[in-house]
């Protein structure tokens, strides 16, 4: 028997594996490059938008609150003042309201005070300095570390979640800047401190409101500042809503 037609064959097979392999590569790349998606912890894989910036580093625009507590200074927001004790706590908050997202930023805190924090899907008390929703805590209360923790300011008023106290101290770098991330799904909350996560809370309370605005937190008391800065947001893509024979 005739070897050519298997040379031809083989030739064949030897073309088509250069094009494959772009295939392939193509393929890979594409994988790659979608939308991101946020799987920490193994749950379902969700789709977000971009990334948006709250604060350019040089102007307040889209938040609001008392400027006298609140200013810009080295391409950060500094919350507080090292010159005088602070009567009340104080809020600056987004002037736009979030559901379903992804916050990050970074948080130093200086002076004698140690506690601040980041509020989300919450929303401002009239006629008082306060804010009431959930707070992702920073600094420490009760002569112990909550940073990470998930703290219900001025609704139930107590920790809902928190990691052990001596991780907080372990995770965070201590007069230095230390991330905080925030993911919200639904009634699912999740916060973690420098990548690691400290919080996996899970609302019971169908009355609890699943959106509102963020506000960067100085607490009252001694002299102390917050400074926060890279301060970014994506948002959860909605799904498509299905047509109707009407549309």
């Amino acid at each position: 028997m005739s070897n050519q037609p298997w040379r031809l064959a083989s030739r064949a097979r030897v073309r088509l594996l250069p094009r494959l392999c772009v295939i392939v590569c193509f393929c890979a790349l594409a994988f790659q490059t979608r939308s991101p998606v946020v799987a920490d912890d193994g749950g379902t894989e969700t789709q977000f938008g971009p990334w948006v910036r709250l604060f350019d580093g040089q102007s307040m625009s889209e938040w609001e609150g008392d400027e006298s507590y609140f200013r810009v200074e080295d391409g950060c927001i500094v919350a507080g003042t090292l010159e005088k004790k602070i009567p009340h706590n104080q809020f600056l908050c987004t002037k736009k309201r979030y559901t379903d997202f992804e916050l990050t930023l970074e948080a130093k805190l200086v002076g004698e005070g140690d506690n601040a924090g980041v509020q989300f899907r919450s929303k401002r008390i009239p006629d008082t300095t306060e804010v009431s929703g959930y707070q992702a805590d920073a600094g420490s209360a009760w002569n112990r570390s909550v940073w990470g923790a998930l703290y219900d300011e001025s609704r139930r008023r107590k920790m809902l979640a928190e990691p052990p106290a001596e991780l907080g101290e372990k995770l965070v770098r201590v007069g230095d800047w230390n991330e905080l991330r925030v993911l919200c799904e639904g009634n699912t909350i999740r916060i973690f401190v420098n990548g690691k996560q400290t919080v996996h809370y899970v609302e019971e309370d169908p009355s609890i409101p699943r959106e509102g605005v963020f506000a960067l937190q100085i607490h009252s008391g001694p002299p102390s500042e917050a400074w926060y800065r890279n301060i970014r947001v994506r948002e959860r893509k909605m799904p498509d809503q299905p047509k109707t024979s009407s549309d």
